[in-house]
Formats: structure tokens, sequence, C-alpha cells
């Protein structure tokens, strides 16, 4: 079984490239009811059932290293520098995504994406490190900001076949690394929408020695004792990013094309 990907929307001028290094995605058990009292109005968690018995949601810290991150058409100014976007998996109006708490950048510029897209963005200092050679492999991560200190050291597990509140084998690989539409809180109580492509990732599990994201904890989905659900990393990977990112309007409210036909979208920046 695997997983094909989807197909790589046209590059326009106005997009932007990056490579991801060191790339992990650090998921978390959450109860779904404490999760949903952080989401907008139309938006839900996904639930997933355990093996205990209980169900939940999922969050995930999703950590890498920018490596020449450039709009197509200025790539003169490309930057290099650590990210972590904070995320949860949700369905929107029923469309399925993620919902994006906020973005830490390790970078001066971070507060252009703030000013102007109005995106949840704030300056951290994060490094990352991986011995992808290893026996086993190990990656680890530090940031800190006024919100406190993050941390993850992890080691490589080889049982990566299977994963708790997924049934089919590799049904994880698709929800967990492969969302390619979000959505983040933006002033006046209003919601962005912002899109990206990449190639299926091929992830090597990992088992955390120790993890906290102070993060999830401020919101009240974690603690400072609490385990991964699961880490999923790969030395690198490709992104495309959509930009600029759009005001999301939902469905039911959407213009509609005169010939009665699909939705006219709302991808207007700002």
């Amino acid at each position: 079984m695997t997983f094909a990907g989807t197909p790589r929307p046209e590059r326009r001028w106005h997009h932007a490239a990056t490579e991801l290094d060191d790339f992990a995605i650090v998921t978390y058990r959450v109860c779904a009811q404490r999760l949903a009292t952080h989401l907008p109005a139309g938006f839900t968690p996904r639930e997933f059932a355990f093996d205990d018995g209980e169900t939940g949601a999922l969050v995930s810290a999703v950590v890498f290293r920018d490596r020449d991150f450039h709009f197509r058409f200025w790539r003169a100014a490309a930057i290099s520098c650590g990210q972590i976007n904070y995320r949860a998996y949700v369905t929107a109006h029923g469309e399925p995504g993620v919902w994006f708490f906020g973005t830490a950048l390790d970078h001066g510029l971070v507060g252009v994406p703030r000013l102007l897209w109005g995106m949840p963005w704030r300056r951290s200092r994060i490094g990352i490190t991986a011995e992808w050679d290893s026996a086993p492999a190990r990656w680890r991560m530090t940031a800190t900001d006024p919100q406190g200190t993050s941390l993850c050291d992890a080691v490589e597990d080889t049982s990566l076949e299977r994963m708790d509140g997924f049934a089919e084998p590799l049904a994880w690989l698709e929800l967990l690394t492969h969302p390619t539409v979000g959505w983040y809180p933006r002033r006046g109580g209003r919601v962005g929408t912002y899109s990206i492509w990449h190639p299926p990732m091929r992830p090597r599990r990992f088992t955390a020695r120790s993890a906290r994201f102070t993060v999830f904890e401020k919101l009240g989905l974690t603690t400072a004792d609490s385990l991964p659900h699961s880490i999923l990393a790969q030395p690198s990977l490709h992104f495309d990013i959509h930009t600029p990112p759009g005001r999301y309007t939902p469905p039911a409210v959407r213009p509609r094309a005169p010939s009665g036909g699909a939705p006219v979208p709302d991808r207007a920046a700002g």
C-alpha cells in the first residue's frame, strides 16, 4: 500500500518555494472537546478511536529548517532559518484540513506575514540537529521565546506500519503528512486560508525521549508530562507555498457562478 500524493498545482510567479531540512511532525493526542473551544464556528476537530478505547483529536508541531525560502519573482531574497508550525487536524464546514494556531520563525522577517496578511507568527530562537546516519538515528530541537522553552529529543523506531488511531496500515500517511489546505486566525475574529503542495513524504518514525511544546500547554491541550502520540521525520522535503494567503469565506456564503456551477472561491489577499 502506498500513497501517491496529490497533483501539483500550476506554479505562479507570486508563489514561494523552499526546501525543508531535518523535517519532523511531532503529534500529540488531545481532548477533542477542549480543542473545539479554540476553533471558530463551523470548524470541528477530527476524532480518532484509540487502542485504549478512548476517542480524541490530534495536534502537531511541524518543525524544520527552511533552506532557500524565496518567492519565485525574487529568488535573490532567499532566507534560511528554523520554523515551527502548530496545527490541529480539523474539518472546516466539512472540508478536511488543518487549523494553524501559529508559527514560530527564527528570522527578523517574522513581522512581514504578520503585518501583510494578519498571520499569527512570532519570533523564536530555534535549534534543530539530526543524525540521520547514526544507529539509531537521532533528532533534536529546542525553541525559546517569551512563552517559554520547547524541546524534543527523539530516536528512530523502525515500527512504522501501524499507528494508534488508524485502522488501515498507512491511513495515517495522508492525514498527518499531506494536508494541503489550512486556516488560521486573523485580526477581528476573521479567518485566513492558504494552501501548499509537496511530494508524498517517505517518513521515518521516531520515539521521544523527552518532549514538550509550550504553545500546546498554554492552550490547555497538553501538559509538561505529555508524551507525543507519534513523530514522523525525514531529512529533506520540498514545499510549494501558494502565496499570498486569502480570506476564508464559508461555503454557505460564497458567491456562485452565474450558470449555477461551482462556487467562486474567495482568495483575496490581505
